[in-house]
């Protein structure tokens, strides 16, 4: 026994004489890199942020009858934007870039980008300031991997890592934002880009910080949906049931994209006269429904708050669809994922007034992530999100009617760049 306690005693020393080694990531230049990356996407973000709201506050002045010529006049501009100064595409652009065009995201319409999303988004208008945050911080991801010459998968890594550091930024959910970045590039393979997992996480850890620092944001819930209790083995089958309501009308924005577009897109105008009529068409929307106007951020809450008779609530939901879709063919700049979960709010609560019994939460939880799943294909992060973004801590559920919508989506996806090479079908 003695020879024994000798022997592990000299191997702890030669243990101990050993220098200690590090994870090969921890210190490193592309650890620095991706940090780096995402304190400077978490202050972009912010600063965007701070100016997106601060216009939001002084255009809420025009209300009433004003705010038809007020969007139309936004919308004039924001196409004068795009067309003197570049234009900086859309979601579509972003996901063919990263996969076709060795992931490089050219900065150089980013000016473009800024000026004609903020005029969009704090306007009114039915998209959110992820898109442009996306384009934004992913850009910057490229600009920064140039620098430092990077080529390959580690300069595409570094773009979706600055996608991320954007998402994250915006949904305040680090995990969810990374998956994001890397799920929405393609609608089957949702890690066909693995290798740009850490440094997505990395980056938007980073992000959050300088982001949560920037705009004092805290850690609860931004529309608190945690009032659920549990009641049985059936709350699954009513999740994929809601989910299933609400992949209809997952489809049913689709094809309302499809109407405006090819309406839009039948003579060849210039873009700033489409988003002149875009605005037109969203103002008369909003005069009608006020609620209806802005991306959701905050009209969720208001929306579950409220005592909407049903009809009202009917009434949201068809145009609050078409608002988003006039918003996404018409030249406007911005996202569609916040505008789609207050579309699933709308449709939760319409569930409820039909069927009193159905537990509320649950209905709107479900059709906000089937929704979303149904038009981005991205089930994995939605589920993330969601639970995030809501406070509901019962994670299975969400997951449930993310895939149920995920699984009864269209063939061809919305996002028409997430279709995979003919080389790879």
């Amino acid at each position: 026994m003695k020879l024994k306690s000798k022997k592990k005693l000299v191997s702890y020393l030669n243990i101990l004489d050993q220098p200690v080694r590090f994870n090969p990531f921890v210190f490193s230049r592309t650890f620095l890199l991706w940090a780096f990356l995402g304190l400077v996407g978490g202050t972009i973000a912010g600063a965007y942020w701070i100016a997106l709201e601060f216009l939001t506050h002084q255009f809420a002045f025009f209300t009433g009858w004003q705010v038809i010529p007020f969007m139309a006049v936004c919308g004039l501009l924001a196409g004068l934007v795009i067309h003197f100064i570049g234009d900086p595409g859309e979601i579509h652009l972003i996901v063919n870039n990263i996969r076709f065009n060795k992931g490089k995201l050219d900065p150089k319409n980013n000016p473009s980008m800024v000026l004609s999303s903020l005029l969009c988004v704090a306007s009114g208008g039915s998209l959110g300031p992820e898109a442009p945050l996306v384009q934004i911080t992913g850009s910057t991801g490229t600009w920064i991997g140039k620098i430092f010459r990077l080529k390959g998968e580690e300069l595409r890594s570094l773009s979706i890592a600055g996608m991320a550091s954007g998402f994250t930024a915006l949904f305040g959910a680090p995990l969810g934002g990374s998956l994001f970045s890397l799920e929405i590039l393609h609608h089957k393979h949702a890690v066909e880009y693995y290798k740009a997992i850490i440094p997505a996480f990395v980056a938007s850890c980073f992000s959050y910080l300088i982001f949560a620092l920037i705009v004092h944001l805290g850690l609860g819930p931004i529309w608190d949906l945690s009032a659920y209790e549990y009641s049985g083995i059936f709350d699954f089958g009513y999740a994929v049931l809601f989910a299933i309501i609400g992949a209809c009308f997952g489809w049913g924005f689709i094809f309302c994209t499809k109407f405006f577009k090819s309406v839009f897109e039948k003579r060849p105008i210039p873009i700033y006269i489409k988003t002149l009529i875009g605005g037109l068409l969203l103002g008369t929307i909003a005069f009608y429904l006020p609620i209806t106007r802005y991306f959701g951020h905050h009209e969720i809450n208001e929306l579950i708050a409220g005592d909407f008779s049903l009809t009202v609530l009917i009434a949201i939901l068809v145009f609050k669809l078409v608002a988003i879709s006039i918003t996404v063919t018409s030249g406007w700049r911005g996202g569609f994922i916040i505008p789609l979960f207050f579309v699933g709010t709308t449709l939760g609560l319409i569930i409820h007034q039909l069927f009193p019994t159905v537990n509320l939460t649950l209905a709107i939880v479900s059709c906000m992530a089937a929704i979303n799943a149904c038009v981005t294909r991205t089930p994995m992060s939605t589920t993330i999100l969601l639970a995030t973004l809501t406070g509901f801590g019962h994670f299975i559920p969400i997951l449930f009617a993310s895939l149920t919508g995920y699984f009864l989506a269209p063939r061809i996806p919305f996002i028409g760049a997430q279709m995979e090479n003919k080389e790879d079908a």
